[in-house]
């Protein structure tokens, strides 16, 4: 039976995001909670869970070469296994009495190193598959960002109701069985081909060293304004968001008297809502002009919140803008991954996604630093309103530029230098066939 316009890709990959998340998702709860009931330490609470980070971004940023080399299919599997076999042994030796906290440190690094580029080997997977089952590709990154929105919400929903009722240690075995089933997804849903063609490709550029295949993704975004002016901009916005969910909303919390019940309030509605948003992007954004879509989205997803805190309003207007803002924000990670995966060349989408990635997020451990410090200078208030402003600015002087006039050039375009997927059997490698020439 022929595959042409085969699903199974796309449920297989999605199944395998939504399942790995929410295990990273619940360990992010349960590990820090279970260091902190075990030693009483806030001190060793924050290292185990910088412990995790850290080596997530770092290597999620450099193995982007690799990933390009051996595969996304091949890196997923063994980011599953590797995360399980860690997480597992941490419950393992607790239950042994042979947990000491270098050897705990050591474990949580090992799952933070394996998260970063299973995660990314999953990411670019998704045009693949969009491919396969023949799927826009704004439709496809909108389920993505569904899958990414459920398992942020439901994730430590579930992992702070098992930690409560059971424990921490039975919450990460719930982390450990998330990510053992995700490393089944991948070996049983994706074809073996997936990611090859990418792989055999970036082979023909002969042997290349890794450095020079690094520097590559730096040289293909030098070339690329579009992508340098989105990550310009997330850059700034993720700073002042993370400023704002460290530091601006509690202090809003406490000086308010709403308390954190109302800041958890907030971020479920938006989170919900940002479902929803999702789901309709899914449904409709690939029929819609992108430019102003996602201009308007970013404008009522960001500034709103600074805005709406800064102002004396009832409890209800605050929900709103909350649960409006989720919405809008639901619209904008489909866009962004369409954008990308049109103009990047399938053999570079590791290394230069990891990079994007990276310098994105370059601000956010800034972000409560900056906003503790303004803060302690200016008043909560000023802030707020400075930060709404900065956002605003931010999403729409850039929306000036000229190179945003090319978000729809290439749409419906597949990247540079791939062939398209053609009618296969099960089971065996696809077929390369001529690429319709689009122009990054």
């Amino acid at each position: 039976m022929g595959t042409r316009g085969s699903l199974r890709p796309m449920a297989g990959l999605l199944a395998a995001m939504t399942v790995s998340l929410t295990g990273t998702r619940v360990s992010a709860l349960a590990l820090p909670w279970f260091v902190l009931t075990t030693t009483g330490s806030a001190a060793q609470t924050g290292l185990v869970a910088f412990a995790e980070m850290a080596p997530y971004v770092l290597v999620k940023a450099l193995t982007g070469p690799l990933v390009d080399r051996v595969g996304p299919r091949r890196i997923s599997w063994a980011g599953d296994v590797l995360s399980a076999a860690a997480a597992g042994a941490v419950v393992l030796l607790h239950a042994l009495d042979l947990l000491p906290l270098g050897t705990l440190i050591a474990l949580v690094a090992v799952v933070g190193a394996a998260r970063g580029p299973g995660d990314l080997a999953k990411e670019i997977m998704v045009p693949e598959a969009a491919e396969r089952g023949r799927v826009p590709l704004e439709r496809a990154t909108g389920l993505m960002g569904v899958t990414e929105r459920l398992a942020q919400t439901l994730g430590p929903a579930a992992g702070g109701a098992v930690v409560a009722l059971l424990g921490p240690l039975a919450s990460l075995g719930i982390s450990v069985t998330c990510f053992a089933l995700g490393s089944v997804i991948v070996a049983w849903a994706l074809p073996r081909g997936m990611g090859h063609r990418a792989a055999a490709q970036e082979g023909q550029e002969g042997q290349d060293g890794y450095w020079r295949r690094f520097g590559q993704g730096f040289t293909f975004l030098r070339g690329e304004p579009l992508l340098l002016s989105v990550i310009v901009m997330v850059g700034v916005t993720n700073l002042l968001d993370a400023a704002f969910s460290q530091v601006l909303a509690p202090v809003w919390a406490k000086e308010s008297g709403y308390g954190p019940a109302m800041v958890g309030l907030n971020s479920s509605v938006m989170g919900l809502t940002a479902v929803g948003g999702s789901l309709v992007a899914a449904a409709v954004a690939h029929r819609m002009r992108r430019r102003p879509v996602f201009f308007v989205a970013f404008l009522l997803a960001g500034p709103s919140r600074f805005l709406v805190l800064a102002l004396d309003v009832p409890v209800w207007a605050i929900v709103a803008v909350f649960a409006v803002g989720g919405f809008a924000g639901g619209f904008l990670n489909p866009i962004l991954g369409a954008i990308s995966y049109e103009r990047v060349p399938r053999r570079l989408l590791g290394r230069v996604n990891a990079l994007s990635d990276s310098l994105a997020w370059a601000g956010i451990p800034l972000g409560g630093l900056v906003g503790g410090v303004a803060v302690a200078a200016a008043g909560l208030a000023p802030v707020l309103l400075a930060g709404g402003a900065a956002y605003a600015l931010t999403t729409s002087l850039t929306g000036l530029r000229p190179e945003w006039r090319e978000m729809d050039r290439l749409r419906g375009q597949g990247p540079p230098g791939v062939p398209r997927a053609q009618p296969e059997d099960a089971g065996n490698t696809p077929r390369a066939a001529s690429l319709e020439e689009p122009a990054p």
